[in-house]
């Protein structure tokens, strides 16, 4: 399919006899999200419907090529067409977001802002994680070096953010770890980091406890909190070894929440006005753990399914194992994050389905009245995912 090696070997580069390839082994997804995904894509927005398979391709092909050469298939064009009102980016503190402001100085009036993604500098297992904390510092006037000055840089940097229309941070770990320590023990721990002399599990406590120093922010600037967490990353050896990080094999993870959020929830799970968005891949804590923890903390919301259980059963299990305990309020609706531009209403139109779905059998069952079910599906749709991002403040 054209994937580049890391060692330079020279790949299929003919967009056609990849596309064919794809096109061939289209079957391999039915009865997938994948699947779902692609043919509502190519339906709704290419307005083929005819099945993709090794004798269509060309027309695919051919047809498809012709759409995005067209100034309606731009994608401006499209978000103003898919009806998008809002689009977030993922962005590393150290990028001058220039991007962003191309858009601002444009005369689009589409709404795009950026998330503050931390993790290149909070994740001290990364190669270069000592230069780029002092980047960071050389970035903002802070002395990055130092524990205070560190999150000083941080605080700076993020209001940097907010001043482009930022309303979220985002954190990605291998597990599901929260820390309090005292200022002492952080500063330690920190410049261990620095040095380059930290275990897994010391590694683990600093970003751990970064996510709780993001929380304590969040007090003052109001930026929401996104846990992304439970995910073993490039598992497959060979693979990573032969095309790099990033491939596929990326495996999900047990997870124990009631234990790993406990110090952070200490900190700032009975404020009301702290938001933390907890997204797993562990199913299995729908019910056990995350429902009852996002039923007792005012601070904490339950993401929607991701990832692997972004589809039509994994909806369906999200909300027939969370609702009885943490309500419909305690969720924040649906949100995606796919970087399949043409996918975004798919993904939306399967969740409203599922949801309405959902409902319906309640309704049916005699559990909740009509008019309350046209209320929360709207509610479920649009207006609970504006709040918990705060998108009205």
């Amino acid at each position: 399919l054209g994937v580049a090696r890391v060692d330079g070997t020279i790949v299929e580069n003919d967009p056609r006899k990849i596309w064919k390839t794809f096109a061939k082994n289209m079957h391999l997804f039915r009865g997938t999200p994948t699947a779902a995904w692609l043919e509502h894509s190519f339906e709704n927005v290419f307005g083929l419907r005819e099945p993709l398979n090794q004798e269509t391709a060309d027309m695919y092909f051919d047809h498809i090529s012709d759409c995005l050469a067209q100034d309606e298939f731009r994608p401006r064009k499209l978000f103003e067409r898919f009806g998008i009102e809002l689009l977030a980016t993922t962005d590393d503190p150290l990028h001058d977001l220039c991007w962003h402001q191309q858009i601002r100085e444009s005369e689009w009036e589409g709404k795009v802002v950026p998330t503050y993604r931390p993790d290149s500098v909070t994740n001290p297992e990364l190669p270069g994680f000592p230069d780029r904390v002092e980047r960071l510092g050389a970035l903002t006037g802070c002395n990055s070096l130092t524990w205070q000055g560190y999150l000083d840089a941080h605080r700076t940097r993020r209001q940097y953010f907010k001043s482009f229309g930022c309303t979220a941070t985002d954190h990605s770990n291998r597990i599901t770890l929260t820390a309090s320590l005292s200022s002492s023990e952080a500063e330690s721990l920190f410049q261990n980091a620095l040095r380059g002399n930290l275990t897994n599990e010391e590694a683990d406590v600093f970003r751990g406890q970064m996510i709780t120093e993001m929380a304590r922010m969040s007090i003052d600037d109001g930026l929401v909190v996104q846990l992304h967490c439970g995910i073993y990353r490039n598992h497959g050896k060979q693979i990573y070894e032969q095309f790099g990080p990033d491939k596929g094999f990326d495996i999900p993870l047990p997870v124990n929440y009631v234990y790993a959020l406990k110090p952070l929830l200490d900190e700032v799970g009975m404020r009301p006005d702290v938001t933390i968005i907890v997204f797993t891949l562990s199913e299995s804590c729908y019910g056990r753990e995350l429902a009852p923890l996002a039923g007792a903390y005012p601070a904490m919301r339950l993401a929607p399914p991701w990832w692997f259980f972004d589809s039509v059963e994994g909806i369906r299990r999200f909300r027939e194992q969370t609702t009885e305990t943490a309500g419909f309020y305690n969720t924040i609706g649906f949100v995606d994050d796919t970087r399949a531009f043409c996918s975004i209403t798919a993904r939306h139109d399967v969740s409203r389905r599922c949801d309405c779905d959902y409902l319906a059998n309640l309704v049916a069952t005699g559990r909740m009245r009509m008019e309350e079910a046209n209320t929360v599906a709207r509610e479920l749709t649009y207006d609970l995912i504006k709040q918990a991002y705060r998108l009205d403040d």
